[in-house]
C-alpha cells in the first residue's frame, strides 16, 4: 500500500476579543442617542431634566467636601524626636554655606 500525503491541518482560526474602545465607543453612543430622543421627545422639559440632574451633582460634590480642609499634620511617630538632624549647614563666609552631611541616623 502506498503512503497518501495527509492533507496539512489548517490552524484554527481564533477570534479576536473585542476591544473596550469599541464597547465605550457602543455605551457612548447609546448614551448621546437616549439623550437626543429625549430632547426630541421632550423638549423644554428635557432641559430642566439635564438642569436638575447637574444640580444634583454639584450638591452631592458639595456634600462630599471634608469640613476640614487643611486638618492639622498627624502625630510624628514614636521615637522621632529624639534622632537628630542628619546634616548641618555651617556658613563660612558671608553668601558662602557648606552642608557636613553625617552617617547613620
Amino acid at each position: 500500500m502506498s503512503r497518501r500525503k495527509g492533507t496539512p491541518e489548517e490552524p484554527e482560526e481564533t477570534v479576536p476579543e473585542p476591544s473596550r474602545a469599541a464597547g465605550g465607543c457602543v455605551l457612548v453612543g447609546a448614551a448621546l442617542g437616549l439623550t437626543a430622543a429625549l430632547f426630541a421627545a421632550l423638549g423644554p422639559v428635557a432641559v430642566l431634566i439635564v438642569w436638575a440632574v447637574g444640580a444634583l451633582a454639584l450638591w452631592r460634590a458639595a456634600r462630599s467636601v471634608p469640613h476640614a480642609a487643611n486638618p492639622a499634620p498627624p502625630p510624628p511617630p514614636e521615637g522621632a524626636g529624639n534622632t537628630t538632624p542628619q546634616f548641618s549647614v555651617l556658613e563660612d563666609r558671608p553668601g558662602h554655606c557648606t552642608i557636613n552631611w553625617k552617617e547613620g541616623s
